[in-house]
């Protein structure tokens, strides 16, 4: 698996926002300059956060993105499976119509692959956003 250059960015504006406190507002273009992120791209990445729930948009003069969540309800997969999809090392584990072996059933290499993801998920699924804010990782 390959972090995505688009959940790099999901982190880093989550822990932004996560700074900024709960539910307080702030402009794309401010995110953006701050950020270091591109705004057209920015603006895709908000629109995948707030359809899955991570972050609110506020539409109008005073609008902008807040988080719609505390910061330790957000987790790392989270944001990958908001921005990227669901999580998986092989396309075997998330299609076994995918199988380079072509084999009927589980292979050992698909196990172990397994296995390997769902430690990686678990880890993933461990920490928050209130941890990474407090460096307790």
């Amino acid at each position: 698996m390959k972090i995505t250059q688009e959940s790099d960015y999901g982190f880093r504006v989550v822990l932004y926002l996560s700074n900024l406190g709960y539910g307080k507002k702030i402009e794309a273009k401010t995110i953006a300059k701050d950020q270091n992120v591109p705004l057209r791209f920015l603006l895709k990445l908000l629109r995948k956060l707030t359809q899955s729930g991570i972050v609110k948009s506020y539409r109008g003069v005073n609008g902008g993105y807040a988080l719609n969540r505390v910061p330790e309800k957000i987790t790392l997969k989270n944001i990958i499976e908001a921005l990227d999809g669901p999580i998986y090392l092989n396309r075997c584990l998330y299609d076994t119509e995918h199988c380079n072996a072509h084999k009927e059933g589980h292979c050992g290499v698909h196990n172990a692959l397994s296995k390997v993801q769902n430690s990686l998920i678990k880890e993933l699924e461990s920490i928050n956003f209130k941890d990474i804010m407090e460096n307790k990782i």
